[in-house]
C-alpha cells in the first residue's frame, strides 16, 4: 500500500494550541478519515512549526476527494486554518503536496533478498 508524506508550516506562536487541538480529535473526524482511506496517519511537529504528515492509503487522490465531501472535514479545516502559515489555499488539507519517496528500507531489503534467492536458485529476478 502506498505511503504518503507531506509537510506544512504551523505558526510557531501557536504550537501549544495546535498540539492541544490534536490530543483529542473529534471522534467523527477520526471516523471520516478512516472511512475515507487514511490509514496509519500520523503528524509530527518540530519546534519551529514544521509539520510532517505521514499516512498509508490505496489512492491518495481518492482519499482526499472523499474527505472533501465530509461536513466534519469542512468544519475541522475551517477551525484549523488559522494555525497554519504560508497556505496558498484556505484549507491545510488542500495544501498538501506529497513528497517523493527516495528511499525505503523494507523495499530495498526485499529486493536484496529476491536477488540473493535468485542467485542461489539460478533464477533471474
Amino acid at each position: 500500500m502506498p505511503r504518503v508524506c507531506f509537510t506544512l508550516q504551523v505558526d510557531p506562536d501557536r504550537l501549544d494550541e495546535y498540539r492541544a487541538r490534536h490530543t483529542r480529535v473529534w471522534p467523527e473526524m477520526l471516523a471520516a478519515l478512516a472511512e475515507s482511506g487514511w490509514h496509519d496517519y500520523s503528524l509530527f511537529l518540530r519546534e519551529d512549526g514544521l509539520l510532517v504528515g505521514y499516512l498509508v492509503t490505496d489512492d491518495f487522490a481518492a482519499a482526499q476527494a472523499a474527505m472533501q465531501t465530509s461536513d466534519v472535514n469542512a468544519r475541522w479545516q475551517a477551525e484549523m486554518a488559522p494555525y497554519f502559515v504560508g497556505l496558498d489555499q484556505g484549507a491545510a488539507d488542500q495544501a498538501i503536496r506529497p513528497l517523493a519517496e527516495v528511499f525505503n528500507l523494507e523495499a530495498q531489503l526485499s529486493a536484496e533478498r529476491e536477488t540473493r534467492l535468485a542467485a542461489e536458485t539460478g533464477d533471474t529476478p
